[in-house]
């Protein structure tokens, strides 16, 4: 696909600010950054903001500028999951966590002790927020939630394959620990009553 000179510049530039060995990002790299941080209203502007919100706001106006630089240009009514996946892929040319192949030395290690030539993508766990906050966006913006394309079961299905591949290669684990429930104290049932004292015996010979 055919992104245009626009993006040919942003993936040379983001390259070459990739050669770092970052292991552990936690924010997306996206491209178009001063496309949309120029839409972006000014901290005065919207004093009360979250950062989650920024974020969002950014997120949605880089995805609304790789719809218009597609070939030919999609519309947001057209876009369906498979366009998504597009663009999770066409993002991975600007990451910068480090994925080893399964003929590196290397693979599995957390913490390799030497560089690799194995490919740089962009983080499950930044793509995995990445896709939450674009879903909420589409709705925010007038998409009805079973149309939402960041929905689709193809979807869920690739960011799943990516955190299992990115676990083996990485040699890390993304499984959530389980929080330990407090012990919880045993309520005993109260002891049973005494039985009934035995009547005496009647003494012989008695009337």
């Amino acid at each position: 696909m055919d992104f245009g000179h626009e993006a040919e510049g942003l993936s040379s530039e983001n390259r070459n600010n990739c050669n770092s060995n970052n292991t552990n990002n936690s924010a997306t790299t996206l491209p178009y950054s001063s496309a949309s941080s120029s839409s972006s209203p000014s901290p005065s502007a919207a004093p009360s903001s979250s950062r989650y919100e920024n974020q969002k706001r950014r997120d949605w106006n880089t995805f609304g500028q790789y719809l218009k630089n597609h070939k030919p240009p999609l519309t947001l009514s057209r876009c369906s999951g498979a366009h998504v996946l597009e663009f999770l892929r066409y993002l991975d040319k600007f990451g910068k966590t480090k994925v080893h192949t399964p003929i590196c030395p290397f693979y599995g290690h957390p913490n390799p002790p030497l560089p690799c030539q194995c490919p740089l993508r962009q983080a499950w766990g930044s793509l995995d927020a990445l896709i939450g906050r674009l879903r909420a966006a589409y709705e925010e913006n007038g998409g009805q939630p079973e149309a939402n394309p960041f929905g689709a079961r193809a979807v869920r299905l690739y960011l799943r394959e990516v955190r299992d591949l990115q676990s083996k290669a990485r040699g890390v684990s993304y499984e959530k620990k389980k929080r330990k429930r407090p012990p919880q104290s045993t309520v005993l049932p109260p002891p049973p009553p005494p039985p009934p004292p035995l009547p005496s015996p009647s003494p012989p010979g008695g009337s």
